[in-house]
């Protein structure tokens, strides 16, 4: 594959911070929405719709720098279901 020059506006090279996050599909994409909620409310602050196959390696490359991470430094501990506060 031939170097791919990628612009990106500042705002975007800022990102954005999420605590939460939904996986929805049919048959033809994935949409991965993230958000922060922060009562009394949340925001949905990023919204990736990508295909199926995309998906699948997106998902083989967060696993390989999970694992990569965990070989660094050490086991992550996986986190309970968000508990909002009232």
């Amino acid at each position: 594959m031939p170097d791919l020059n990628i612009k990106a506006q500042d705002d975007v090279l800022r990102g954005q911070y999420a605590n939460m996050m939904q996986v929805s599909h049919s048959k033809e994409e994935f949409v991965l929405d993230f958000m922060l909620a922060f009562p009394p409310q949340g925001e949905l602050v990023s919204r990736l719709i990508v295909s199926p196959a995309h998906m699948k390696r997106i998902a083989h490359a967060l696993a390989d720098n999970i694992k990569k991470y965990e070989n660094q430094h050490g086991a992550i501990e996986e986190a309970g279901e968000p508990k909002l506060l009232s």
